[in-house]
């Protein structure tokens, strides 16, 4: 009895099936990462103000090891900085305003009396010192572990943002809402499987 020959060139519904499902995991897989960042103005405050002061803000944060490293960078600010925050959860993602999330009365080691600088520092958040006892009884529901569950959905979701308040703008003169960023790896991925799925699709037209 003859062996059926496979055609060359054939690519049946289950590989194509399986490609699409890969491109739609991978694209899933980015909402789920854990590096944030956002780019700081004053058109972003609430209210908007004409600062001509610039800033970036990315932040790592591993719910699992409980650790978030904070990096900002900024410059050009009209007033001496007084106090840096990120503020968590807004009604709607990207506008509106809430109360402070991180600790009180600012990041430590966070330079003040400046209008330009640098800062970087890794925090514990299984430490209550790191969290406005305030942000851990209304969303983390009178737990760090709440609070830091809830911390990350407002990463997420993208109603988290980082607020840099100055002698010039006491309720801050310049923001950001941090918004995740996909992993390179993921990028790479999506990349190859893309093209798959469009050769899929074009040998199963005869093309």
């Amino acid at each position: 009895m003859n062996a059926v020959k496979p055609q060359r060139g054939t690519f049946n519904a289950g590989m194509l099936k399986g490609c699409a499902a890969m491109v739609l995991g991978l694209a899933a897989m980015s909402a789920n990462a854990n590096i944030y960042t956002a780019t700081l103005s004053g058109a972003v405050e609430a209210p908007p103000n004409e600062s001509p002061g610039t800033g970036t803000v990315t932040v790592d944060f591993d719910i699992a090891t409980h650790t978030m490293t904070i990096d900002v960078t900024f410059s050009g600010l009209l007033g001496n900085t007084t106090a840096a925050h990120i503020h968590c959860c807004t009604a709607v993602p990207g506008t509106g305003t809430a109360g402070v999330a991180t600790e009180l009365p600012t990041f430590t080691g966070f330079p003040i009396g400046v209008t330009f600088g640098t800062y970087s520092h890794v925090f514990d958040t299984s430490l209550a010192a790191t969290w406005n006892p305030n942000f851990v009884n209304t969303f983390g529901g009178g737990t760090i572990a709440g609070a830091e569950t809830a911390f990350m959905a407002g990463l997420e979701s993208g109603s988290a943002y980082l607020n840099l308040h100055t002698s010039f703008a006491g309720g801050g003169e310049i923001r950001g809402f941090l918004q995740p960023v996909p992993e390179p790896a993921t990028f790479a991925l999506l990349a190859l499987g893309a093209p798959v799925v469009l050769l899929a699709a074009r040998r199963r037209r005869g093309k």
